[in-house]
């Protein structure tokens, strides 16, 4: 018997609850990449730059601060909002092509 069969009922309840919560993960990501080229696209049309590194490191630095107050490890939370930061900002380049 693998290691994964040996569940009991609460176990797979738990692991039911993971993953919806990993699946309303991936939809917020997707609800923030979709804002992220919506502004992309004003600021195209105001003349603006898309790359804003003083606001990057204060999204991070924002994600950090809710992470402390949420008792998380706020050096893993800056891990996990970077790569997001950044996959936002290439949304933000992406002019539609």
């Amino acid at each position: 018997m693998t290691p994964a069969a040996k569940t009991t009922p609460s176990l797979t309840a738990l692991r039911d609850e993971l993953s919806a919560l990993d699946t309303e993960l991936v939809n917020l990501l997707a609800r923030r990449v979709a804002l992220a080229r919506r502004i992309g696209v004003e600021k195209r049309a105001a003349g603006l730059a898309t790359l804003d590194t003083w606001r990057e490191a204060q999204v991070v630095a924002a994600a950090a601060r809710q992470a402390r107050r949420a008792h998380l490890p706020e050096e893993a939370v800056r891990d996990i909002f970077w790569p997001v930061v950044a996959m936002c900002r290439r949304a933000q380049q992406d002019d539609g092509q």
